[in-house]
């Protein structure tokens, strides 16, 4: 096997921990000697051992002189647990491959240097850019103090998220409304705007046949028209915070005990503010559920990185559409995209993309 085939190994075990980590980056390690893996690991959730631990405590003495294969620069800083190069360096691993460089400034190039200054030689940029694109919302949370912020819409094949009078109830299928619940597990947090709130009545949880991680929820609300009946007050299945521009205080919902409301003054960039706050709150990953107002707002600001769109093969011919901008006139002012993957899903057709303007990279 090539070094890289030993890499691909380590990226697919750290995706298996995919939406669990936050606000850590996901992380898998490969250790191998004399042509056989000896040792596997990847980081699970914050706080617990990292993936280059479990790979070197499943290798035991065999770590001696073998070769380790991680996907991301391992960590040189003390934190929620030891650091990694630590525990390298006394394995007796002989080489380091590394993916993708941390840009932690705890880390950033010092686990490298501390590896190298041990004696052991490190090989960097091994499936770098597949590294580098699965931690895109941990580097972007580190680089820009805000979430990773991914759009989910479901539209028509003529690109209409409702009808004319706002009816959406179902565009998709069962099996693309199964895979948005996969989508709100691997989040931390989901936001949506008061007009769905008002309109659907949603739960916002996360329902899938085997449980699930439910994201926090994030209500958009200027105005404070949330009611107090609606399900995501209601529900004590997990934490909903409200943000308004409302200064009335007599509405702050204090006697449900599982509600967290935020009064935020009036800001210039309402949405920037709601990201910053999120991001102090260490919710590195946001799924955006609302409607085209709440879309058009995000893409509008530049705020956008990510994009599942869900095309049903049928036609309404009028109605709201994803990106709702009357300022832009040609072509060349479009908003582009780079296409990660398009994959069938039951009857529907998922598309999967990056915003290139303000988005990961």
């Amino acid at each position: 096997m090539e070094h890289a085939d030993y890499m691909k190994i380590a990226l697919d075990l750290a995706k298996l921990a995919e939406g669990q980590t936050s606000p850590n980056p996901i992380v898998g390690a490969v250790c191998v000697k004399n042509g056989k893996i000896v040792g596997t690991g990847a980081h699970m959730q914050a706080g617990t051992p990292h993936a280059e631990v479990h790979a070197l405590r499943m290798a035991g003495s065999n770590a001696v002189d073998a070769d380790l294969y991680v996907t991301l620069e391992p960590c040189a800083h003390v934190g929620k647990t030891p650091a990694c190069t630590e525990a390298i360096i006394a394995s007796g691993i002989r080489r380091v491959f590394i993916a993708s460089t941390d840009p932690n400034p705890s880390v950033n190039g010092k686990g490298i240097r501390l590896l190298r200054d041990a004696g052991i030689e490190v090989i960097t940029d091994v499936c770098k850019e597949e590294a580098d694109v699965s931690n895109r919302a941990f580097f972007h949370f580190i680089q820009h103090k805000k979430p990773y912020v991914t759009l989910k819409a479901a539209a028509t094949l003529d690109g209409r998220l409702a009808t004319q009078n706002g009816n959406s109830k179902w565009i998709t299928s069962e099996s693309s409304r199964h895979d948005v619940h996969t989508l709100r597990h691997t989040h931390d947090a989901i936001l949506v705007g008061v007009n769905t709130i008002l309109k659907d009545n949603p739960f916002l949880t996360t329902r899938l046949p085997h449980g699930g991680k439910n994201p926090t929820r994030i209500i958009l609300d200027r105005h404070l028209r949330t009611p107090e009946t609606a399900n995501v007050i209601q529900d004590q299945a997990a934490e909903t915070i409200i943000f308004t521009l409302e200064s009335n205080r007599s509405r702050t919902f204090t006697d449900l005990p599982f509600v967290h409301l935020e009064l935020i003054s009036e800001q210039v960039n309402f949405l920037d503010e709601v990201l910053t706050r999120l991001a102090k709150r260490d919710i590195m990953t946001l799924l955006v559920e609302g409607g085209s107002q709440v879309h058009s707002s995000f893409i509008q600001s530049r705020l956008a990185n990510e994009l599942y769109f869900y095309m049903a093969p049928k036609l309404v011919g009028n109605g709201p559409t994803l990106f709702m901008d009357q300022s832009r006139t040609t072509i060349a002012e479009s908003e582009p995209l780079r296409i990660l993957d398009v994959k069938q899903i039951g009857e529907d057709i998922r598309l999967h993309a990056l915003f290139t303007n303000g988005g990961a990279f």
